[in-house]
């Protein structure tokens, strides 16, 4: 039985085991909490704090959190850089498996590499989770506690863990990042994005014209709503890379087909951003071409995967048909006017999304897999 590690041990190579990752994770949790902690004492000195709102404790919390979950995110990435070396990955185009020097015993990174323009996207989308959860979070509270302020000392040990806690999990989804992660990330993100904007709308009937009318107005909703789009887009078109680098590719088909998924997620991934880009109530035209692409351009993919993937699972390929056929079904009960746009926009981008997340599940079955070190 092994030694648990020393902690210079674990500073020096933090990702070493699975044993120094927690450990890793543990010590920029309790750095965060060093820091974080005198300074909420500075910032609420001589102050009985609300739970929620402007100028209260959770607005506090959620402001350091996000902060603090970009840095972390950002720091574990740089850790695995500094251990496996951006020379030591293997793109998934080209195949095989290169095992850095003096890493036995490293936990093993599915996927291609991460590029600079990966980790922003990925860090403000965690940047954005942790705004959005701390503040729901807070106004939750706030019900809950009618009339209840925080003290000076206990509102600061509060800053403290919740950035703490925060800084903890990110480094870890830094440091673990695999397809499985990442759809997580996307769901999650998507999620509190659009019920951050729903609830923030400042037209309780929003719902009555599109969901892109949340895009619309010049309030916290329109730039939560449009805000999530645009990061959504940039972290499929990442999604893109990781969902097909394990698919076979050995013939000049395989190839070809791998690449029309590849491309047809990366489009569907800058569908969506402009579509945050560009308001409805600002760019009409160019705003229903994009979103009627992007819808497009999934059936497409959905419709053809048999040729392009003829490896994937039949049981995901039906599923993908099965959905297609509710989206056209929506489309006709949207034109009878038996649903509305918002009901049939909501449930379009429930499935699409749903699918390209089965779809990172799915492509790990669909072919060998290789093992490469994933970095910064």
């Amino acid at each position: 039985m092994s030694q648990p590690a020393s902690i210079i041990g674990i500073l020096r190579e933090p990702t070493r085991t699975t044993e120094s990752i927690e450990s890793s994770a543990l010590i920029v949790g309790a750095a965060v909490f060093v820091v974080a902690a005198p300074l909420g004492l500075l910032l609420f000195w001589g102050d009985s704090l609300p739970i929620a709102g402007r100028g209260s404790l959770g607005m506090a919390v959620a402001l350091g959190a996000a902060v603090a979950a970009a840095l972390a995110f950002v720091a574990g990435r740089l850790v695995l850089r500094r251990r496996f070396g951006a020379a030591s990955a293997v793109d998934a185009d080209t195949g095989g498996t290169r095992a850095p020097a003096g890493s036995p015993g490293a936990p093993d990174h599915p996927g291609p590499r991460l590029h600079w323009f990966d980790v922003a996207a990925l860090s403000l989308a965690h940047a954005v989770i942790a705004l959005l959860g701390w503040t729901g979070l807070a106004d939750v509270l706030e019900q809950s506690f009618r009339g209840a302020v925080v003290f000076t000392i206990p509102g600061a040990l509060l800053f403290g863990v919740a950035l703490a806690v925060t800084a903890y999990v990110c480094f870890l989804s830094s440091v673990r990042m695999t397809p499985m992660l990442l759809s997580i990330v996307l769901a999650v993100f998507l999620v509190v994005g659009v019920i951050t904007a729903m609830l923030s709308a400042s037209d309780p009937l929003w719902w009555q014209e599109n969901l892109s009318a949340l895009g619309m107005t010049d309030d916290l909703s329109a730039f939560a709503f449009n805000l999530t789009l645009i990061i959504a887009g940039a972290i499929v078109t990442i999604v893109a890379r990781y969902a097909t680098a394990g698919l076979p590719a050995g013939t000049d088909r395989e190839r070809r087909g791998r690449d029309v998924v590849r491309w047809g997620l990366v489009l569907i991934g800058i569908l969506l951003a402009l579509v945050g880009v560009f308001p409805v109530d600002r760019f009409f035209l160019i705003h229903n071409t994009v979103a009627t692409g992007m819808a497009v351009v999934y059936a497409v993919m959905v419709i053809g995967l048999p040729r392009f993937l003829p490896s994937m699972p039949r049981v995901f390929v039906v599923l993908g048909w099965v959905y297609v056929a509710v989206i056209v079904l929506l489309g006709i009960f949207f034109a009878i006017g038996y649903y509305n746009l918002t009901a049939v926009e909501l449930v379009a981008g429930v499935l699409i999304f749903s699918w390209i997340i089965l779809f990172l599940r799915n492509t790990g079955p669909a072919g060998p897999r290789r093992v490469v070190a994933v970095t910064a």
